[in-house]
């Protein structure tokens, strides 16, 4: 198994937290991973995006070339479009609808909504709004990694165990709060 994920989205909404979740993941089923990061800023507000790269066989290169992506997991609308050219045309774009409006000429959201409807594999979910109702605001990013991981080749008991391994060191409450969010993130592919 190969999954090459392309993790977008702006400063300070978790796709770094994804991107640990899904390489502690993949280290306890024994797989190899790369990963490389880019910043647009170092702080909140700016453009983040990771290349994620797991596989059960060697990985030469951190970076995923134009077209190779099996998919693009944003946790900003306007962000997944930005790496488009990264997807490949059997790959799967999984997006949190709820745009983080940090420009003043932030476009159109439903030309957004638009331009994601059309490819043939992807999912469009308000993961903000989901967050909000399971009283999990800050785990909005855990709800889009909920809706991609029929997607990623995981078992929700493996993310699962993953996020309990990361959030342990911060108490009870915020692992539990993370397991929802997860299943909330699931459960909206099925309503």
């Amino acid at each position: 198994m190969t999954k090459d994920i392309i993790l977008a989205g702006v400063g300070g909404q978790g796709i770094l937290t994804i991107a640990t979740i899904l390489g502690t993941a993949a280290l306890k089923r024994g797989m190899n991973l790369k990963q490389a990061e880019v910043h647009g800023m170092s702080q909140r507000g700016g453009d983040v995006q990771s290349h994620l790269r797991l596989s059960t066989e060697p990985i030469w290169s951190d970076l995923i070339s134009l077209g190779r992506a099996d998919m693009i997991l944003s946790v900003e609308p306007m962000e997944a479009l930005r790496y488009l050219p990264y997807l490949h045309e059997d790959g799967w774009i999984i997006s949190n609808s709820t745009p983080f409006k940090n420009i003043s000429n932030y476009p159109d959201e439903e030309s957004i909504y638009s331009e994601i409807r059309k490819l043939k594999n992807h999912v469009l979910i308000d993961a903000d709004g989901i967050a909000k109702e399971i009283k999990a605001s800050r785990s909005m990013n855990i709800v889009v990694l909920g809706a991609a991981i029929k997607h990623l080749g995981f078992g929700a008991d493996e993310i699962e165990d993953a996020i309990k391994t990361i959030f342990a060191r911060k108490g009870e409450a915020i692992v539990e709060a993370n397991l929802r969010a997860l299943q909330a993130g699931l459960s909206a592919l099925s309503s």
